[in-house]
């Protein structure tokens, strides 16, 4: 019988330390996750805040974490509202700096056909061509229009870059901050 008990306590043993292994690896795989989510705001390679959200959610879900709902329900919203202003702000931009609607509408068509043009950056040249071509298509003869309208564009897109960057290292701090137990 005592044999039986011993047998039963090692088991036991032998689950929880798996437990905290399968554990261990879920949070390491969060955390690069979130890593990579942080990256891909700013190369285009990667998915940024997408890798951050799948991050947070397996580190919620699979760690069975304490890390409260309102974190990331309002990370979620960040991250749509990061993706909607990445093709919002340089179109708002290229106008604050003298573009037009053709400018804007170039922006957003350059931006998603240099998404598949297989050159690195394809989106962000797509996007400076398609401002630029706008631009050119709405008045041909002013060329250093379309070109502050481009530089419009390209600030425009540093401040949504600089807003999902922010996004994904307010993840990637929760879900440590969660992990020490200092949230």
């Amino acid at each position: 019988m005592e044999v039986a008990f011993y047998e039963a306590t090692f088991f036991i043993s032998c689950i929880d330390k798996l437990q905290k292994m399968d554990t261990a690896l879920i949070n390491i795989l969060c955390l690069i996750l979130l890593f990579l989510g942080i990256l891909g705001t700013f190369l285009p390679i990667l998915p940024g805040l997408l890798l951050s959200i799948c991050g947070l959610l397996i580190y919620k879900y699979g760690a069975d974490a304490d890390l409260p709902m309102i974190y990331v329900w309002a990370f979620v919203i960040l991250t749509i509202i990061s993706v909607v202003l990445s093709y919002v702000i340089p179109a708002k931009t290229n106008q604050k700096y003298g573009g037009t609607r053709w400018g804007s509408i170039g922006s957003v068509v350059g931006m998603i056909i240099g998404m598949f043009l297989p050159i690195p950056l394809g989106f962000l040249v797509g996007m400076f061509v398609g401002v630029f071509v706008g631009e050119l298509l709405h008045d041909s003869k002013d060329m250093n229009k379309a070109l502050k309208s481009t530089k419009g564009a390209f600030i425009g897109f540093i401040y949504g870059t600089g807003f999902s960057l922010v996004v994904g290292v307010a993840m990637f701090l929760v879900v440590v901050l969660d992990m020490l137990n200092i949230i």
